[in-house]
């Protein structure tokens, strides 16, 4: 029975990329082309080469993690259940001039490969919802927020659109650091390749050319932990950014705000006890989820500083925070993607909430306004700010009350003031900046 949510719950395709049966696949991928790079340098018969590959096919997970019961060592395990397939001339060349952590983080660097694609497609998919949410709601105007107030006017678009950037960056992030991940490496015990002898470069391009993979220019036992750090930063971001569309949603679908919803089933219970609940709960899931990524990094960052040519401080924790990492940051995006694509608005709240403050949202606008009539800048941010007190005290529109304010009248007409209230009319270059980004 299964124990981590990340096999039942959390579950996606993401999964296969770092199961037992791949990660075994991957291992043997590597020792196949290490045993055809020794062949075509003339250390071993190229007909061994190919009975090591036909036999990596045979090797079953169950015969590896028997002899690993055996003796205590995962990838030792894996050399003998292969060599077990092959004849007595080829096991002879089976692992031959490597170390663990040559076949290890090799296969590493290839499971990475294909999470980064996984992960890449995603981020796209997301992208591409968000591109035609950010252009439908280009002028859909609300209220913005800083400081968790009432602002100036915005648009959903411009939300939209804010978040499709951000994408579009850890987008740009996974493709600069693909060079530095996609590195694998069959330098030997402590880096310097002294069991592979003189052939020793050649060997590398031949193993690298044929997994598609660039060597590590230097290494010590094991390929350096920042290169994998890097990439579960690169999630911790992607994670992050997740956690903000999230949460805004999540705020914006308060009681007492009610502008936007996330989707919510026909036969879906909010709560066990309150049966009139519509809570966020998938939006507050991905907050959750989004602290774990985050965490990751820092058992990463403690990855770097390994002692001498290498200690094993780092193999235990890896084999959870990286597929965990991909893991959950992959399902956090399979799930904000329907989430966005159907997000549920109420544009009589948004219209409502915008009225809330009485157009003092609009200040801003009448204090330019005043300036371009003359008023010195200073003088007229008080004269706004006390209307606008005004009107807060006396729960009526901040343009009556300016209506009525003789220095407001010299200078500007009611017909101005009902153009200046107007809050489609004060959103920018809004939606230019909507196209422009997206």
């Amino acid at each position: 029975m299964a124990v981590s949510p990340l096999d039942t719950r959390y579950f996606t395709e993401m999964n296969e990329v770092f199961d037992e049966q791949s990660r075994l696949r991957r291992w043997l991928e590597v020792e196949v082309a290490l045993a055809h790079a020794h062949a075509e340098a003339g250390n071993m018969p190229k007909k061994c080469a190919r009975e090591i590959e036909q036999a990596a096919e045979r090797v079953k997970l169950e015969r590896v993690k028997a002899i690993e019961a055996e003796i205590h060592h995962d990838l030792m395990a894996m050399v003998r259940a292969l060599s077990e397939q092959c004849t007595p001339e080829s096991a002879r060349y089976v692992h031959l001039g490597a170390t663990s952590y040559d076949i290890e983080d090799t296969a590493t660097a290839l499971m990475l490969k294909d999470a980064y694609d996984i992960i890449e497609k995603r981020c796209i998919r997301l992208g591409e919802v968000l591109k035609k949410l950010a252009l439908k709601h280009a002028k859909t105007v609300c209220v913005g927020r800083t400081h968790g107030q009432h602002a100036v006017p915005t648009t959903y678009g411009l939300k939209f659109a804010l978040w499709k950037s951000e994408l579009d960056r850890h987008l740009i992030r996974l493709a600069q650091s693909k060079p530095r991940v996609y590195v694998g490496k069959v330098s030997g015990a402590v880096g310097t390749m002294a069991a592979l002898g003189d052939k020793a470069f050649r060997i590398e391009g031949l193993l690298m050319k044929r997994l598609k993979l660039e060597a590590a220019k230097v290494t010590n036992q094991v390929v350096q932990r920042d290169r994998h750090a890097e990439s579960l930063f690169i999630l911790a971001l992607i994670a992050s950014t997740l956690e903000k569309m999230a949460k805004e949603i999540r705020n914006l679908q308060r009681s007492e705000i009610g502008e936007v919803a996330e989707p919510f089933g026909k036969k879906q219970v909010g709560s066990s006890a309150m049966p009139q609940k519509r809570n966020p709960h998938k939006c507050e899931r991905i907050c959750s989820l989004a602290r774990v990524v985050r965490a990751d990094v820092q058992v990463a960052l403690e990855n770097i500083a390994l002692e001498h040519e290498r200690d094993l401080t780092n193999s235990a924790n890896e084999r959870i925070i990286i597929p965990q990492s991909f893991i959950l940051t992959d399902y956090m995006l399979k799930q904000m993607t329907p989430i966005m694509r159907g997000l549920v608005f109420f544009p009589e709240n948004i219209r409502r909430n915008l009225e809330l403050s009485g157009g003092a949202i609009l200040s801003e606008r009448m204090v330019g306004a005043l300036v371009d009539r003359g008023m010195q800048r200073q003088k007229a941010h008080a004269l706004v700010r006390e209307i606008a007190l005004s009107a807060f005290k006396s729960k009526v529109r901040v343009k009556e009350v300016a209506l009525k304010d003789h220095r407001i009248k010299k200078l500007l007409s009611r017909k101005e003031l009902d153009e200046l209230f107007d809050y489609k009319t004060y959103i920018g270059q809004a939606e230019k900046i909507v196209r422009r980004s997206v």
